[in-house]
């Protein structure tokens, strides 16, 4: 058929892409302009030449050939390189159904899948706060855990430092002079005593600490200079000095006071011997002191000699810290004994007020085994809080100051201040004051 403008209605119409208009040319170009030549007659040259302007030239018919590949194919006359693809093969005749019966179950029809959403039961507030039996995961955090390390340590330094002064612990009606005592050294007598007294003192207690040991470990603690020739203890127990006039004011600390002690404390026991009334005379320098303390704590030695007998008589209570280890329970009995003692004849009113745990690892049995049999006999003057073993309890000193102002935020300051609260919360409620 020549393209002589005549439309052929039993021709097929060529397949037009979505992308090309309705004249079989792409959308957007330029229509064909119809070539002159084709309008006069002259078909032949026109398919001959195949080059008119704006007219594609006329394929003649396609003629069959083989291909080099050995598939058949058709060829288009004057293009060799041009190829159609070859017809698709006939499809294979089917075998004809088998005239035997075979019972085979009917496949059954599926049925058609219904997604009715899931209704949660209605829980009610007060159900859901009293189920104290629901599941909770183990992933789940509480609280205090989705705050980081960082804000809590620093939380807990604030509330130990208390620099606004605005959080106060409870203050006694009356002055509790307390004694920290036990003959067996590296308990943590002289720790406790300066971390109790800061952690008080911070908290708007009116504290004094007689440091009665003649290393001079609470003096060190506290900062306070204690070398020789500096005004101490001694001077009041041998030379009768009044107790204003060697306790020093602790730099940093509102509140708080010490009475350090020199090597010369340690004369102290021989000279002592021949003194009359030697077993009192630490009590009277208290006694006579004109200023009014909220609690006055006494640092004695690790020894039962006569500067311990002072302390035990010049005091109301005894605090007795306790290692958490054999060898501390072993001392312990022969120290009740000798606090019955001095009950019994100097002090009627003496009385063992406090008990706490010091140096709590909490990997080893031996120290639950400890605590355990400390707290089925002494009972409830077991103070709840237990102070574990921390290496910034311990480098304090180094550095001229206790725990609390050293590392407000570690584990052994946040227990000394548990501590404290808690024997000031026991003097205010009647106690042992």
């Amino acid at each position: 058929m020549h393209d002589n403008g005549n439309h052929d209605p039993g021709a097929t119409m060529p397949h037009v892409s979505r992308e090309t208009g309705p004249d079989g040319w792409s959308v957007g170009r330029r229509a064909p302009v119809p070539d002159p030549r084709v309008a006069s007659g002259q078909t032949e040259a026109v398919t001959a030449a195949g080059d008119g302007p704006g007219t594609a030239p006329r394929v003649p018919l396609a003629v069959p050939f083989s291909s080099p590949e050995g598939g058949a194919g058709t060829a288009v006359p004057g293009r060799p390189d041009v190829a159609e693809r070859p017809p698709a093969p006939a499809p294979r005749p089917q075998p004809a159904p088998s005239t035997d019966r075979v019972d085979v179950a009917p496949p059954r029809p599926a049925q058609p899948r219904i997604d009715t959403p899931t209704v949660a039961p209605e829980v009610t507030p007060e159900e859901a706060v009293t189920d104290t039996d629901a599941y909770v995961s183990r992933e789940t955090h509480s609280r205090d855990e989705d705050d980081p390390p960082l804000a809590m340590e620093a939380l807990r330094a604030v509330q130990i430092l208390n620099p606004s002064g605005e959080v106060t612990m409870p203050r006694p009606d009356h002055t509790r002079i307390m004694c920290v005592a036990n003959q067996k050294g590296g308990v943590g007598k002289t720790t406790t005593t300066v971390n109790l007294a800061v952690a008080l003192a911070l908290h708007g207690n009116r504290v004094l600490v007689v440091d009665l040991d003649p290393q001079g470990n609470a003096s060190t603690g506290l900062n306070v200079p204690h070398h020789a020739g500096i005004p101490d203890v001694y001077d009041c127990l041998i030379d009768n000095v009044p107790l204003s006039d060697v306790a020093q004011a602790v730099e940093g600390i509102p509140n708080l006071w010490c009475v350090p002690a020199t090597i010369d404390l340690a004369g102290a026991e021989i000279e002592l011997v021949s003194v009359v009334a030697r077993e009192s005379r630490l009590s009277r320098a208290i006694a006579a002191h004109p200023a009014t303390f909220d609690y006055v704590f006494i640092d004695c030695p690790p020894s039962l000699g006569l500067l311990t007998v002072n302390a035990l008589v010049a005091a109301q209570e005894v605090l007795i810290p306790i290692q958490c280890e054999y060898y501390a329970l072993e001392g312990l009995n022969q120290l009740i004994n000798n606090i019955n003692l001095v009950r019994q004849h100097l002090n009627p009113t003496l009385d063992v007020s406090t008990i706490l745990l010091t140096m709590y690892d909490r990997r080893t049995r031996l120290a639950d085994a400890v605590e355990q049999d400390v707290r089925n006999h002494f009972g409830d003057k077991v103070l709840r809080a237990v102070i574990p073993r921390n290496v910034r309890v311990s480098e304090a000193p180094s550095y001229g100051q206790s725990v609390m102002t050293y590392d407000p935020g570690s584990r052994g300051a946040t227990s000394y201040f548990e501590a404290a609260q808690e024997i000031a919360e026991r003097g205010v409620k009647g106690g042992k004051a």
